[in-house]
C-alpha cells in the first residue's frame, strides 16, 4: 500500500492513525493518550486530561470529540462503546 501522506508531519488536527477500545478504569491510564474519543451510546465520560484535570464530558450517541485524555474513569462514566483515537 502506498501512503501518499508519509512525508507529511502529523498535527493535532490531522486524522487519527489508529483507534483502540477504551475500557473505563479508575486506576489505570490508557495505553496511549488520545487525540479524540468516540462514544457509541451517549452519556457522561469522566476523564483525566493531558494537564491532569478530571473532567466530566457529556457525549451524544455516536459523537466524537477532540479530547486529549490519559485516563477514562469507570466511576461516573455512563457512555458506552468508547473508542480512543491516536
Amino acid at each position: 500500500m502506498v501512503d501518499k501522506f508519509a512525508t507529511y508531519s502529523s498535527g493535532l488536527d490531522s486524522p487519527a492513525s489508529d483507534v483502540f477500545p477504551i475500557t473505563p478504569d479508575d486506576g489505570s491510564d490508557l495505553a496511549a493518550a488520545t487525540r479524540a474519543i468516540r462514544a457509541d451510546t451517549g452519556g457522561d465520560v469522566v476523564l483525566v486530561t493531558m494537564s491532569g484535570n478530571e473532567r466530566t464530558c457529556k457525549f451524544a450517541d455516536g459523537e466524537t470529540r477532540a479530547i486529549r485524555a490519559t485516563r477514562v474513569k469507570a466511576t461516573g462514566t455512563t457512555a458506552t462503546g468508547l473508542e480512543g483515537m491516536v
